[in-house]
């Protein structure tokens, strides 16, 4: 398996932390966000090969982050070099797929600026048992917050029927937090998910589509996922962040 790590967005809601700096490795405690993320799913030994795919202005730091890590991690360079022309989540993906050799257990795909207090290993689990393209839902109470993230409907078995981005009118309360498996199969369908119309700034317009062409599962999420969007959430997160305790 292959995961594909997001990370070629320019946080300017973070600035002036970000503006030189990428922020999936700002440190939450004494680790790194992608600290958190990678040495978590490694844990599982089902991921041969890690992607991040970056930007021009940040690729530099990253892959000076990976080289001192002890997975094998390749730093993939987008060429984009500011926040008004860069690629969109979906099309960053596709340049990840189109890189590289299709794995025969499919890909992980994962936002590199969150962080979780349970292990992405149980995602894993969930989507080799379903044996098709995954993705995570979570009650979300506000319908505000509603507003701007992915919203999923099941059905009583997990299968997901529809899901909509920043929809001005969400269907349900689950919302879809940045973490996807896609199947080898499914992953090769990116370019006419795009073709289609599918939207490519948010990462789950294409599981939107695609949930309208093959079967996609959503797992509920077991734990908190601890969204660093702005200077007062990283604030937070330094203060309440412990770790990963559900394993």
């Amino acid at each position: 398996m292959k995961c594909l790590i997001l990370a070629a967005g320019y946080a300017t809601r973070l600035y002036p932390l970000t503006e030189r700096f990428p922020k999936p490795l700002l440190k939450v405690g004494e680790r790194t966000i992608l600290d958190w993320l990678i040495d978590d799913i490694d844990t599982s030994r089902m991921v041969d090969e890690y992607i991040v795919i970056s930007n021009h202005r940040y690729a530099q730091h990253f892959e000076a982050w990976a080289a001192k890590k002890s997975q094998f991690i390749i730093v993939l360079d987008d060429g984009t070099e500011t926040n008004e022309t860069r690629l969109g989540a979906v099309r960053d993906i596709e340049l990840a797929i189109s890189s590289c050799a299709v794995p025969e257990d499919g890909y992980l795909v994962i936002a590199g600026d969150n962080v979780l207090d349970f292990s992405l290993t149980r995602f894993i689990d969930y989507a080799r048992q379903k044996g098709t393209s995954c993705i995570m839902r979570y009650y979300e109470p506000s319908e505000t917050k509603l507003l701007k993230c992915g919203v999923v409907t099941v059905d009583e078995n997990d299968r997901v029927l529809r899901m909509t981005e920043k929809s001005p009118t969400p269907e349900t309360h689950w919302a879809c937090p940045p973490f996807y498996y896609y199947t080898a199969a499914d992953a090769q369908l990116v370019g006419q998910g795009i073709a289609a119309g599918c939207g490519t700034d948010a990462p789950g317009s294409y599981i939107a589509w695609l949930c309208s062409q093959v079967p996609v599962y959503a797992m509920e999420m077991p734990g908190k996922r601890y969204d660093i969007g702005n200077l007062q959430s990283y604030e937070e997160v330094q203060r309440t962040y412990r770790g990963i305790t559900l394993m």
